[in-house]
């Protein structure tokens, strides 16, 4: 098959979860004899864009970089290059791209669109972007012949507000085995002898939350904070304001075996995103056997179950450092049943899935994702909330 993957930042994967699951997945039809074009967006203006990776074949254009348009624009310039260079199938990531669905359908090229979270219920977003989103799901609903979930509590979003199916595709753990220390002790870590977070500065990753708790610990060993914000100054300064000299910024890491090192040596790795399904980082986590503290919602307990411990505010992390710092032996024992879980998320898997799925769709033998008659656009917006466990703050 040819099968096209549009709507992310494309491979190699450096940002997110979309782009780990095109690079994982795209190399694995890859070798499998299938076709599969990547849409990248250019980084580097000054050296010629790659044109393959790992089998893949790399078709790279612009994107502005403003966060309320990259994404949009890169992903309608690479509709526009897809309906010359045609393909059997098309999975488009974030349902944030459907304006350009109807695109891609009357062209008669059968499209699944990977909707993600809830990314309607992000902070950085005005009135205008929720709103943008809360319609573009509709969109994505509407137009799509298949839509793709990575969680069980993001099929239960579709299924309750718009009546959709979804395609229930996570994403796979790496497994990491023995893992040396070289780099970490490069940094000056010391494996077992420090805490880890990981994740982009934005509000719903709950970063603030947990460097406020931790700077309020007895802790004796450090947290290691990776991660940055690309387009919220204000936010990364609250961040720092809220941490004590225990807390050590190390921003972006991009070298793979410094991070694998980092994942395998945390003593305790700190989980707070809340509302974007399952999470590649939090699965990295568990496959490296790091015992896991994650922010109580349903989307983390579904992946960590009772590998995890769980927390929802600031006041009650200091209890938690304190229990792991006290207790290394029971550490080892959770990061070992989280070790045990992430078995159950493999990339060849997830693969599977996605070929299955486009064979479906190539052989046009999907129902409509909605019962008929398809849903309004213009219909009135109910508010459906993902609920925190446990009394959970949003």
């Amino acid at each position: 098959m040819r099968i096209a993957l549009i709507g992310t930042r494309g491979v190699p994967a450096r940002y997110g979860g979309f782009e780990t699951c095109v690079e994982e997945v795209g190399r694995r039809l890859a070798e499998r004899g299938h076709e599969v074009t990547v849409y990248c967006r250019q980084t580097n203006a000054s050296s010629p864009p790659p044109t393959t990776y790992l089998g893949m074949n790399l078709v790279t254009l612009p994107a502005p970089r403003r966060r309320s348009l990259e994404t949009l624009v890169h992903t309608g310039l690479s509709t526009g290059h897809l309906l010359a260079h045609r393909v059997d199938a098309a999975v488009v990531f974030n349902a944030a791209n459907a304006p350009w669905l109807p695109v891609l359908r009357a062209a008669q090229i059968p499209v699944a669109t990977h909707v993600d979270g809830l990314e309607w219920q992000r902070a950085k977003w005005g009135s205008a972007g929720k709103s943008y989103y809360q319609w573009a799901e509709r969109m994505a609903v509407r137009f799509s012949n298949a839509l793709i979930a990575d969680a069980a509590g993001i099929q239960e979003y579709y299924a309750t507000k718009y009546g959709a199916k979804t395609h229930l595709m996570a994403y796979g753990a790496p497994i990491l085995g023995a893992i040396g220390s070289e780099k970490l002790r490069g940094i000056g870590l010391t494996p077992g002898k420090f805490h880890l977070l990981v994740a982009r500065f934005e509000p719903e990753n709950h970063v603030h939350t947990i460097v406020e708790g931790f700077s309020r610990s007895d802790a004796k060993y450090p947290l290691v904070v990776v991660g940055s914000a690309p387009y919220s100054e204000q936010y990364t300064q609250q961040i720092h304001n809220a941490a004590d000299s225990r807390v050590r910024f190390l921003g972006g890491v991009w070298d793979q075996d410094l991070l694998n090192e980092l994942y395998s040596h945390a003593l305790v790795y700190w989980h707070g995103h809340s509302v974007g399904g399952t999470n590649p980082s939090l699965l990295r986590a568990m496959g490296a056997g790091a015992a896991t503290n994650a922010f109580d919602v349903n989307f983390n307990r579904e992946v960590l179950a009772d590998a995890g411990q769980y927390f929802s505010t600031e006041e009650q992390i200091p209890a938690l450092v304190t229990a792991a710092e006290c207790a290394e032996s029971n550490v080892a024992l959770r990061g070992a049943k989280a070790l045990a879980r992430a078995g159950a998320y493999c990339w060849d898997d997830v693969a599977d899935s996605y070929e299955n799925l486009c064979l479906r769709l190539v052989r046009r033998d999907l129902g409509r994702v909605v019962p008929v008659p398809e849903i309004e656009l213009n219909a009135p917006l109910r508010r459906h909330t993902v609920v925190p466990e446990h009394g959970a703050s949003r």
